[in-house]
Parts: structure tokens; C-alpha cells; sequence
């Protein structure tokens, strides 16, 4: 027998109104389990589906219980008992359970196994049972054993308890017995032994097989029908054959089948409709999310090409600045030219009237010249008249004419110096102005140029205020673009959710039979179901499906919320960051290929504040506090930020990766 082990004594105790319900083929591999029972169990459906339905047997059990059910149901009766089962984590749960074989007309092809809470007080008589009975498995001496569900001890008093323990037939053949007796005993007195004998076993025989027929054929027909039902095989009508309170009995069992046929019906018809629309949620969902993120990845281009815009006016601005500054100051040069060349045009005409008053002066020395040559004259002629006395006189008026004769020449070449100085002072006069007059042109283009870029500085700032404005207004619509866009994902993911919710529900009804052409779960492959299970998170080459992961995280706030509407209690440490594949991803082949990066060390924190919070809300779960835990669902709430900055930490790893 297999033994799962390990095994811890914490009880997990589930609501009271919970229904496990699980399908089987022959072999025992679980074919269909329903929400409740992949609950309670610990396991996911992928753990499950495609498994021996013995992945959640516990050690504790004897062996003898599944024997005894097994033998029942391959006999084609339902079991009823008292099981003592394990989850995944080794902690263990009580149920009742009712094991129902499957048929599909006189062939059984399954087995329906429906589970319930126990009642305290039978588990501990159950308890007590069990451990009697693996003693004495050790022992090898086997004094209690179980038959279709019920306690059979091999002693004298459990063997006698076990005759009296006969069926209705029995009962119906031996009343009918002492019924025919009781008026053949009177007339025993009064006729010969022989013919009382032969009397009394005739009338026996005709009351019996009057009572059979009328009596125990209908009830089987009951059972059988009953038995039918209770595997989900809804096809059969009960005929009612029978009298009185049989004939009512067989009424009311043909109108629960009616009645359940009809919901069934009615729920498998809606469910096939609502499964239609949950998928074209879904894939529009899926378009909307794609299209979307391509408005998202034209919004960051976008902002992008803004920023860049952005960047380049503010350097325009700058440099219309700059241009104006430079202006500003060489119109200021210019300026200062200005007054320089001002400056020279008056010191030109300084240096003309100067030459000008040379001019006189040397009029005045030429005149002086002219008279000093004259008076030398004069005197050379009074000198020759006084003869010899006049010698010495005659030198010196010589020589005062030659000085006045040089004077004169050096006079004329000094005004001709003057007026060829004067000439090229007027010239350079005439330039200063024409130089002066271009200096007032640049003076004046350069104060247009300066009024220009003034004026191109004030638009730039203008268009750079307006180009700021259009930037925040483009990065804006690109946060609100990615809010729609993680917002679209989260509605793909609760369409997903609901589409699986959804299947769930159409399998749930699949459970019954409504026609001969309907197909059992319980035919379905186990092999096969349990390949297609396999949607690992991490394949064997070490790689990890991101797109699996991010769909298994968003998938915590659809089962917390699940949790707080069905008032379920949680496992400790329920979201534990440990207990996560990608977890083990993080720890193992991720950390070997991208630990220590950024994307790497931003998805680990993420990853482990996720699950702190998901643990969170899990604790406010169990401790009943339901309206808190609903607070934090809200999609204002750490949980769903946090929830964001992993998925966006996924992705950005998935674009390193």
C-alpha cells in the first residue's frame, strides 16, 4: 500500500457545508475534482488530475478499509465510511466518504467519490477502530473487518449479530412464514399432521412470492435507480409499479430525477453559454491588452521624441541667450567704436584746425622772411655806400638775407607739408565720417539683431513652456496609458479566472448523465489528462515561462477574494514566497545566470514583498477579519502596487533574459 509520507498531527478542519467530490476510472487515477477537494487537499489540479486517487491516502489508515471498498464497489454497490486522509503539507482531514460506481448502462466505467465533514464523535470512535485494527494487523490476528462499509467482528457474538443482520427478503419469507402458520397451528387439532404440513407450506410460498412482487422487486427497482442517481446517471426513469406507500416512494424518486434532470439541464445549458461569453471576454480581453500595450510602446516613443524636443528647445533657448548676451555685448564694442571713431573725427579736426593756425604762423614767418630779406637789402645797399666801413656791415646783411632767403624756402616747404598734411587730414576726416556713419549701420543692425534674438529668447521660452506642458501632458497619457494597460491585464486575468471558473462549473456538471450519448469523467484518459497537466513554470533546461508567472501571481488576488467570499481557511504561510516555483527559479537557475544584476536583485525584492503581503491578507483571512482583508484587495492598496512592480520586474528580467 502506498505511504505518503511525511505526516504532522495538525488537523485541518474545513467548513462544515464543504463538498469534496472527486471521479475516478477503474484503475483509481483521479479523472475530475472539484474546487473544494483541491482545496482541502493542498494540492493544485495539475498535482492531481491524472493521479492515483491514493496521493491523499494518510499512514494511519488500515488497510483492510480500502479493501473492503474496493470489493464493494467493483460488486457494483456504493461504500460508505469514515477516512482519515492527508493534504500535502502532512497535516490531515476527517471525511465521510461515499464511493458510487459510474455506470454507463450495465457496464460500470468509473467510480464518484463525494466527501463531507465528519462529526467529532464518529472520528473519535473511528479513530479508536483504526488503531484496534492496525494492531491487530501486527499482531496477525485479524478480529475486525469491515463488509461494504460496515463493522463485521469475527467472534461468536459478531458472527451471531451478523445472521440476525439478514435483508428484507429474508424478513418478508419468514413473516410470511409465521403468518400462513398462525391459522394452519388452530387447525392442526382438528386435521391430520400431513395435510396441515402441505397447507401451511403452500400458503407460505403464495404469501411470499405475493409479497416479493410486490414488496421487494419494487424497492430494488428503487435501489437500483437510487444507485444510478447517486453516479450521476440521470438517464433512467423509475417505473412505478408498485402500491401504496412503494408506489409514493417510486413517485417521489421520479420526480427528484425529473427535477434534478431538469436543473442539470437548465445549469449545463446557461454554463455552455456563459463558457462562449467568458471566452470571447477573454479573447477580447487579449486584443484590447495587445493593442494596448502597442498604444503604450507608441506613448513612450512618443514621450521619448517629447523629452528629446524638450531638451532641444531649452538648448535653443539657451543658446538664443547666449546670442543675445554676445549681442548685447557687441553692440556695446560697437558702441565704444563708435565713440572712439567720434573720438578720432574730433581729433582729426583738432589736427586741422591746427595745421590751420600753422599755416598763419608760417604766413606770418614768411612775411617775417620777406621783410628780414628786404632789410638785408637795404642794408647790403647802405653797406656799399659807406664803403669800407661798410664791409662788416655787408657780411652781416648777407648773411641775415641768406637766414631769411633759407627761412622763406624752409617756410614754403613746411606750408607745402601743412597743405599735403591738411589734404590728408580732410581725407581722413572724410573717412572717420564715412567710418563713423558705418559704425551707426552696425550700431543699429546689431540693436536689430539684439531686439531679434530678445525676441526669439522670449518665443523659445514661450515654446519651451509649451513643450514642457506637451511633455508632461504626453508622460501623463503614457502613466495612464500603462495604468489601462496593467489594468487590461488584470481583466484578462479575471477573465481567465472566470473562464476557468467557468470550465470548472461545466465539468462539475458533467458529472451527470443526461443521455445515452452523454461521456462519463470518468472515461476520460487519466494517461492523457495527466500529460496535459504539465504546465511547469520552470522547464528542465532551467528556463522559466514568464508569461505563466506573471499569470500565476495575478491569480492570488482572485483566490484571496475567493477565500473571503466562500469564508475559507487558508494554510499558514499560504503565499509564502518559499512554497512559489518562481521562488525556486530565483534561488537556483536564475541566480546561477542573471544573480546580481538589476533586473535580477529588483524582481527578487518584489517577488518576496509579494508574498509578504499576499501572507498578510491571508492571516486577516483566518482570523475571520474579512472586511479588513477586502480593504486590502483594492486596487489602491500595497498588495496591488506591489503586484504591479513584480509584474513590471518580470518583464524588464524577461527582456535581460
Amino acid at each position: 500500500m502506498r505511504e505518503n509520507l511525511p505526516v504532522t498531527q495538525s488537523v485541518y478542519a474545513f467548513p462544515g457545508d464543504q463538498t469534496l467530490i472527486s471521479i475516478t476510472d477503474l484503475t483509481g487515477s483521479i479523472t475530475y475534482c472539484n474546487a473544494n477537494f483541491i482545496q482541502v487537499s493542498g494540492f493544485s489540479s495539475e498535482e492531481l488530475l491524472g493521479q492515483p486517487h491514493n496521493i491523499v491516502r494518510h499512514p494511519d489508515m488500515p488497510q483492510e478499509t480500502f479493501r473492503d471498498m474496493w470489493a464493494t464497489i467493483k460488486a457494483g454497490l456504493p461504500w460508505t465510511a469514515l477516512v482519515k486522509n492527508r493534504r500535502k503539507n502532512g497535516d490531515y482531514y476527517w471525511v465521510r466518504a461515499n464511493v458510487t460506481p459510474v455506470r454507463d448502462g450495465e457496464r460500470t466505467v468509473g467510480f464518484l467519490s463525494v466527501r463531507s465533514r465528519a462529526p467529532d464523535e464518529e472520528i473519535a470512535a473511528a479513530e479508536r477502530l483504526y488503531a484496534i485494527m492496525r494492531k491487530e494487523k501486527e499482531q496477525g490476528r485479524r478480529r475486525h473487518v469491515l463488509h461494504r462499509g460496515q463493522l463485521v467482528r469475527r467472534t461468536l457474538t459478531g458472527r451471531l449479530a451478523s445472521c440476525l443482520n439478514v435483508g428484507l427478503r429474508s424478513h418478508i419469507v419468514g413473516m410470511s412464514v409465521l403468518a400462513a402458520g398462525g391459522p394452519l397451528l388452530a387447525q392442526a387439532c382438528h386435521a391430520p399432521l400431513w395435510a396441515v404440513a402441505t397447507s401451511a407450506a403452500g400458503c407460505a410460498i403464495l404469501s411470499a412470492w405475493w409479497l416479493m412482487r410486490q414488496t421487494v422487486a419494487p424497492l430494488r427497482q428503487v435501489v437500483a435507480v437510487a444507485n444510478l442517481m447517486a453516479g450521476g446517471d440521470l438517464t433512467r426513469f423509475v417505473p412505478v409499479t408498485g402500491r401504496g406507500e412503494i408506489a409514493q416512494i417510486q413517485l417521489a424518486l421520479a420526480q427528484l430525477n425529473v427535477s434534478v434532470r431538469t436543473v442539470v439541464r437548465d445549469v449545463r445549458h446557461e454554463v455552455a453559454n456563459l463558457l462562449g461569453s467568458t471566452q470571447e471576454i477573454a479573447n477580447g480581453n487579449k486584443d484590447m491588452a495587445r493593442r494596448t500595450e502597442s498604444q503604450s510602446g507608441s506613448l513612450e516613443q512618443t514621450a521619448a521624441a517629447m523629452e528629446q524636443i524638450y531638451s532641444t528647445v531649452q538648448q535653443t533657448t539657451q543658446l538664443a541667450n547666449d546670442g543675445a548676451r554676445h549681442a548685447r555685448l557687441t553692440a556695446e564694442t560697437v558702441l565704444r567704436g563708435n565713440d572712439a571713431v567720434q573720438g578720432v573725427v574730433r581729433t582729426i579736426q583738432a589736427i586741422a584746425e591746427s595745421s590751420q593756425r600753422i599755416q598763419d604762423i608760417i604766413q606770418v614767418i614768411e612775411g617775417v622772411a620777406f621783410q628780414t630779406n628786404i632789410l638785408a637789402l637795404n642794408a647790403a645797399v647802405e653797406a656799399a655806400r659807406a664803403g669800407e666801413q661798410g664791409k662788416g656791415f655787408a657780411v652781416v646783411a648777407s648773411e641775415v638775407q641768406s637766414l631769411a632767403q633759407r627761412t622763406a624756402g624752409a617756410a614754403k616747404e613746411v606750408r607745402s607739408l601743412i597743405e599735403e598734411s591738411g589734404t590728408r587730414v580732410d581725407e581722413g576726416g572724410q573717412r572717420a565720417a564715412d567710418a563713423l556713419a558705418r559704425m551707426q549701420e552696425v550700431t543699429d543692425a546689431v540693436s536689430q539683431v539684439s531686439g531679434m534674438l530678445d525676441q526669439i529668447n522670449t518665443a523659445a521660452r514661450e515654446q519651451s513652456l509649451g513643450v514642457g506642458q506637451v511633455n508632461g501632458e504626453v508622460s501623463s497619457l503614457d502613466t495612464i496609458t500603462q495604468q489601462n494597460a496593467t489594468m487590461v491585464d488584470d481583466l484578462a486575468m479575471a477573465a481567465n479566472a472566470l473562464n476557468r471558473q467557468v470550465a470548472l462549473v461545466h465539468n462539475t456538471i458533467r458529472v451527470f448523465r443526461l443521455t445515452d450519448r452523454d461521456t462519463t469523467l470518468a472515461e476520460v484518459d487519466a494517461g492523457e489528462l495527466r500529460q496535459t497537466q504539465k504546465t511547469d513554470l520552470v522547464s528542465a533546461d532551467g528556463r522559466i515561462d514568464f508569461e505563466h508567472a506573471i499569470a500565476s501571481h495575478q491569480q492570488w488576488r482572485v483566490r484571496l477574494r475567493n477565500a473571503i467570499n466562500r469564508k475559507l481557511t487558508l494554510q499558514p504561510k499560504t503565499g509564502h514566497d518559499d512554497n512559489c516555483p518562481l521562488s525556486a527559479w530565483l534561488h537556483g537557475p536564475g541566480k546561477s545566470r542573471l544573480g546580481g544584476t538589476p533586473a535580477y536583485d529588483a524582481l527578487e525584492t518584489a517577488h518576496r514583498a509579494f508574498h509578504a503581503e499576499v501572507d498578510a491578507v491571508a492571516d486577516l483571512i483566518n482570523r475571520k477579519k474579512m472586511t479588513e482583508a477586502e480593504q486590502k484587495l483594492a486596487n489602491n492598496q500595497p498588495l496591488y502596487d506591489i503586484g504591479q512592480q513584480l509584474t513590471q520586474a518580470i518583464r524588464a528580467l524577461e527582456g535581460n533574459g
